[in-house]
């Protein structure tokens, strides 16, 4: 079944906050839930986008009527006879062969094959609770310490064992030859992808802000890779786009439906708008 995402609408008495919602939402008067069942906020949003994609279902004659008032459960069928009912309601084009060209100029370094770095890193942890501010202090001191010009030899892996919270600190943050794929996304997209990504070797100017934490990057060695002509990857660049085409038109056909829905409970982001492709 297609997955839709959607953000909260920033309110603490609404089920989009995040916290557990006992009083019943619904779509059109069909409840979500039980009265009194306790539902955490993403689950509840993603019960609101099927049942809406039910209901218009229903609406064309795909899916018979539920009987009840509240939201059944979908069966395998139902996601497939919802998911052809989407693959006829939101078509997506194509892309044109100049628009992926043109998306293959301005992420080259996306698809160069072979790179790598051998690189160690420091991690300051962010866990629940701690105090964001004093750690960004002490990873700044930190770094400030290993860009000086007279640093001592030996003082990242002294560093490294004292204050990373990766297992790494044992081997002085030394990480190995990693590639993009090695990396978590926002990691590889600092240390590859970025245009200043190639600062060449040495302490990286700046701390790097990822899911884990904050981490101060030495890249010790370097393997270029090689960039694929258009050619050979056009075929990869077109299925990117299009999935991207596709899932864009998924939100704005699913806020539409939203928009003309009576949504009790919830904020689904409902869009007035047209379906725009």
């Amino acid at each position: 079944m297609t997955t839709i995402d959607s953000s909260g609408c920033g309110s603490a008495h609404c089920a989009c906050s995040g916290q557990l919602q006992t009083v019943p939402a619904s779509i059109n008067g069909i409840t979500l839930h039980e009265p009194g069942e306790a539902i955490d906020g993403g689950t509840l949003r993603e019960r609101a986008w099927s049942e809406l994609l039910r209901q218009r279902a229903v609406h064309l004659g795909l899916l018979p009527k539920a009987s009840g008032l509240q939201a059944p459960e979908l069966s395998s069928a139902d996601r497939q006879v919802i998911e052809a009912m989407l693959d006829e309601q939101v078509p997506a084009p194509a892309p044109t062969e100049e628009e992926c060209r043109r998306y293959h100029e301005s992420h080259k370094t996306h698809f160069i094959v072979g790179q790598a770095l051998h690189v160690r890193h420091i991690l300051f942890a962010v866990t629940p609770g701690v105090n964001v501010h004093a750690l960004t202090q002490r990873a700044e001191v930190a770094l400030l310490d290993l860009s000086r010009k007279d640093v001592a030899p030996g003082r990242f892996e002294q560093l490294a064992s004292e204050l990373s919270n990766c297992p790494s600190s044992a081997q002085g943050g030394d990480l190995g030859w990693v590639t993009p794929e090695d990396c978590a996304p926002e990691l590889a997209n600092e240390l590859f992808f970025q245009s200043d990504s190639r600062w060449g070797m040495g302490v990286h100017p700046r701390l790097v802000h990822t899911r884990f934490g904050l981490h101060i990057i030495e890249v010790l060695g370097r393997r270029k890779g090689k960039a694929p002509e258009f050619s050979a990857i056009r075929e990869r660049i077109a299925s990117e786009l299009a999935q991207r085409s596709r899932a864009t038109a998924l939100r704005q056909y699913m806020r539409l439906l939203a928009g003309q829905a009576v949504v009790e409970g919830i904020d689904l982001e409902a869009s007035e708008s047209p379906l725009v492709q």
